[in-house]
């Protein structure tokens, strides 16, 4: 599955934004959509994921309450809304995919960058 990601930018501390993965090349319902992030100097960390059949969610635990993310089966895109932005969100942000009954998540999108200014 390829996966094209957009909707980074500079925010506010506090502030909101939307980030957008668009998915083509296969039908998505076997898959697990995810995201994930890498900070200045850090190692990429998982942030969200979908299961896309039935749309259940799983959060790390710094972005629980803040973050949501959600699917639209009609345009095959998975959603990233992040509310209550913080300095430390800082980061790029990849969408990825992992199929079902597999172990690793095999397909990645562009990362798109993320500032939160304080």
């Amino acid at each position: 599955v390829q996966l094209q990601a957009s909707g980074g930018g500079l925010v506010q501390a506090g502030g909101s934004l939307r980030l957008s993965c668009a998915a083509s090349g296969r039908t998505l319902n076997t898959y697990y959509m995810g995201w994930f992030r890498r900070a200045p100097g850090k190692d990429r960390e998982f942030v969200a994921r979908i299961k896309w059949s039935d749309a259940s969610t799983y959060y790390t635990a710094s972005v629980k309450g803040r973050f949501t993310i959600s699917r639209d089966n009609v345009k095959n895109t998975v959603y990233l809304q992040m509310n209550s932005l913080k300095p430390e969100d800082t980061a790029v942000y990849y969408c990825a995919g992992q199929a079902m009954g597999t172990m690793g998540w095999d397909s990645w999108g562009q990362g798109t960058l993320v500032t939160v200014s304080s």
